[in-house]
C-alpha cells in the first residue's frame, strides 16, 4: 500500500485500455471510480473491478461509485432504482418509521448485494445536504429533508446499514452543499451566511458521523473565507475537523468540476495544501489523470492507518 499516491481516478470505458493499465502500474492511484459509461452488465463489471485488483494484487483495494438511488444512478444499465429518491425516504421517515426502517434496509441490502456482485467497495453515499427552496436543484431530491436532525438520524442508519453489508460510505458534500444557488459543476456557488446559522443548519448533519470517507463541497462560504472553495481552504478543513469533528478520510469532489478556477496541476496542489487526503478526478482523460498523479503526494501514515480501519470492514 505504501507505494500508492493519495488520489482516485476514473476510467473511459467498460475495460482497461494499455493506457489505464500502465498508469494504473506507474502512478499507483490510492483507489479507481466507476460511472455508468463503465458499467454494462454484471458480467463485464467484475471482470473489469477484477482487472483492476489484478494489478494492485489487492483483494480489498478500493473501487467507489456513486449510487445514491433517484437521479444519480449509475448502475440503470443493470437496474433501476428512479423511485428511491433520498426525498422519498425522507417523506417515509416522518409518516411512517417503521415502514420508513423496512423500505430503507431493503433497499441498502439490495444495493451493497448488487455493489459486492461487481466488486464496488466504497458509495458515495449518503448526501447529508439540506433541502432548500430557491437553491440550485442539482441537489434537489437527492437530499432526505430540509430538517438536519432528520437528515443527520437518516444518514446515521445509512452509514450503518453498508457497514453492516461490508461496503464503506463517503458522507457528501461536507460541510454542506444546500444553500448553493448554482451548479458546482458548472459555476463557483456562493454561499453568504453566518457561521452560527451554518453550525446550527447545513453542519449539523455531518456531526458525529462514523463514516470512513467524506467528501468535500466546492462551494465559497464568504464568511469564513472569501477566496476559496471548501476544498481549497484550510480554514474551512479545520473547521470540519475541529467543529464538525469530522477524523477520517478527507475526498476532494471532482477535480475537472468547472467550480474551481486554476489549472489542474494547481486545482490538485492547493486540494492537499488545504487539508483534504484524496485527490478526485473522474472523467477518465489519460493526459489530465496524469497532471493529477504527478502532483498527488505518496499516501501517508494517516492514510495508510485510515485504509486499514476501512479494509477492516470489508467482508
Amino acid at each position: 500500500m505504501n507505494k500508492r499516491r493519495s488520489f482516485i481516478v476514473g476510467i473511459k470505458s467498460t475495460k482497461l485500455s494499455l493506457r489505464e493499465k500502465s498508469f494504473l502500474k506507474k502512478y499507483k492511484p490510492w483507489g479507481v471510480i466507476l460511472f455508468t459509461r463503465n458499467i454494462k452488465n454484471i458480467e463485464q463489471t467484475f471482470k473489469l473491478t477484477s482487472s483492476i485488483r489484478k494489478i494492485f494484487n489487492d483483494k480489498k483495494y478500493p473501487i467507489m461509485i456513486d449510487q445514491e438511488g433517484g437521479k444519480v444512478n449509475r448502475l440503470k444499465n443493470i437496474i433501476s432504482f428512479d423511485n428511491f429518491t433520498s426525498d422519498f425516504f425522507g417523506k417515509k421517515f416522518i409518516k411512517n418509521a417503521n415502514e420508513f426502517n423496512l423500505f430503507f434496509k431493503l433497499f441498502i441490502d439490495k444495493t451493497s448485494y448488487l455493489l459486492k456482485t461487481l466488486g464496488i467497495n466504497i458509495n458515495t453515499f449518503p448526501v447529508l445536504d439540506l433541502r432548500i427552496k430557491g437553491a440550485s436543484n442539482v441537489i434537489g431530491n437527492r437530499s432526505f429533508s430540509s430538517n438536519p436532525k432528520i437528515v443527520s438520524k437518516i444518514g446515521n442508519y445509512g452509514i450503518d446499514y453498508f457497514h453492516q453489508n461490508g461496503i464503506g460510505t463517503v458522507m457528501k458534500h461536507i460541510p454542506g452543499h444546500g444553500l448553493a444557488k448554482v451548479d458546482s459543476h458548472h459555476f463557483t456557488p456562493l454561499v453568504d451566511k453566518k457561521l452560527n446559522y451554518l453550525i446550527k443548519k447545513d453542519f449539523f448533519p455531518f456531526k458525529n458521523k462514523k463514516t470512513f470517507f467524506a467528501m468535500t463541497a466546492h462551494i465559497i462560504f464568504t464568511q469564513i473565507d472569501k477566496e476559496n472553495t471548501v476544498t481549497h481552504s484550510k480554514k474551512i478543513i479545520k473547521l470540519i475537523r475541529k467543529k464538525i469533528g469530522f477524523k477520517n478520510i478527507l475526498i476532494s469532489d471532482d477535480l475537472s468540476m468547472k467550480s474551481l478556477k486554476d489549472d489542474l496541476g494547481k486545482n490538485t496542489i492547493k486540494t492537499f495544501n488545504a487539508g483534504c487526503n484524496i485527490a478526485l478526478h473522474c472523467n477518465g482523460n489519460i493526459n489530465e489523470m496524469k497532471i493529477v498523479g504527478n502532483n498527488s503526494p505518496l499516501i501517508n501514515h494517516f492514510l495508510i492507518k485510515k485504509t486499514s480501519q476501512f479494509y477492516r470492514i470489508l467482508s
